[in-house]
């Protein structure tokens, strides 16, 4: 008898406490007239996992050397390229998700590249830096792998130095552990990726631009060049069968040194972004931080946009005419970060 006694307390508190609790509902979200909050589930992406809290790691490339002498970038969701000294350019390849077991070859640090490693979150890997890159790294308090010191790296003595050091995912999230680095993040989403297809056709035709910075205005794009320099212009050219555009290196197809595949992007993003010389070497500096325009290609078809960064570590915001952040189509992305005073040919 007690325990049915018992039970029936059990059952009547539990009773009790339900209608508490929808008493607490009606009252809040009905009666009060406040929103049911939506709990959506994060849309699965096939530019990396969703579901994974996994670090991302940048990873600082060559780029001084031939059309097919660079291996592993394809497997980057997202990479970028800005000028360096002498007008030559150099590569950041950032990873998630992948294990890409050849990588590089890798050089050394530029200050300005630590900005978007850290707005992505990411570990940063290079071997050898500037001085103005270490002094950076030092007072950002940068998760670094360098080369000079790590053992994450090694040379193919069948290639001529400084471009034959290479390294793997596994080598680098293995030091990533060994030097005390998190190698999970909540913070690493940057763009805008959606799963649904990004048409730019249907972008407001409308929508207000900037002077200069209209002549892409819902055009479709074909081909487009973007000169860093005298000696050095990057292009692509779309391939509607498969969707992505195919990128070339001073008018020669940019392909992958072990697969021979062509390098493909899903979409381009270009910033023009103010540089200047800082030293008698050359060595650059770039107003990362500020705003500026762009343009932002997809699916065969461009739209001017605007950048605005409000922090060295603080994340990029690309948004259109009106305010309105960019949707970036699932798919890997190159940003294209060049000097502001040169003009792209859009054919």
């Amino acid at each position: 008898m007690k325990k049915k006694k018992k039970r029936k307390i059990i059952v009547v508190m539990i009773i009790i406490l339900l209608l508490i609790v929808a008493g607490a509902f009606y009252y809040y979200f009905v009666y009060l007239g406040n929103d049911i909050p939506i709990v959506k589930e994060k849309q699965e992406l096939k530019v990396y996992d969703v579901n994974s809290n996994k670090r991302p790691i940048a990873v600082m490339i060559d780029n001084n050397v031939e059309n097919d002498e660079q291996v592993g970038l394809q497997d980057a969701y997202l990479t970028y390229e800005i000028i360096v000294e002498g007008g030559l350019t150099r590569i950041m390849a950032i990873y998630k998700d992948v294990d890409t077991t050849v990588i590089g070859p890798v050089r050394s640090s530029r200050h300005y590249f630590l900005d978007y490693a850290l707005e992505n979150d990411a570990i940063y890997a290079h071997y050898g830096w500037s001085t103005y890159a270490e002094n950076d790294i030092k007072s950002l308090d940068v998760d670094n792998i360098n080369g000079l010191y790590d053992d994450a790296f090694y040379r193919d003595n069948k290639i001529a130095a400084p471009h034959n050091v290479f390294t793997s995912i596994d080598n680098l999230y293995l030091m990533a552990k060994q030097l005390g680095y998190d190698t999970t993040s909540s913070n690493y989403e940057n763009l805008n990726f959606v799963a649904n297809k990004v048409d730019l056709e249907k972008i407001d035709k409308s929508l207000n631009c900037d002077g200069d910075n209209c002549e892409l205005e819902g055009s479709t794009l074909t081909s487009i060049e973007i000169p860093y320099s005298n000696s050095e212009v990057r292009s692509y050219t779309y391939d509607s069968d498969n969707g992505y555009y195919l990128r070339y290196m001073n008018g020669i197809a940019h392909t992958d040194r072990d697969s021979g595949e062509q390098y493909h992007y899903k979409n381009i993003i270009i910033m023009k972004v103010n540089n200047s010389t800082l030293d008698d070497y050359g060595r650059q500096d770039l107003d990362t931080v500020g705003t500026g325009v762009g343009y932002y290609i997809t699916n065969g078809y461009a739209m001017p946009i605007t950048w605005e960064k409000d922090s060295r570590s603080g994340k990029t915001l690309y948004s259109y005419s009106n305010g309105d952040e960019i949707e970036v189509s699932d798919g890997n992305t190159f940003i294209q970060v060049m000097p502001s005073d040169r003009d792209i040919v859009v054919n």
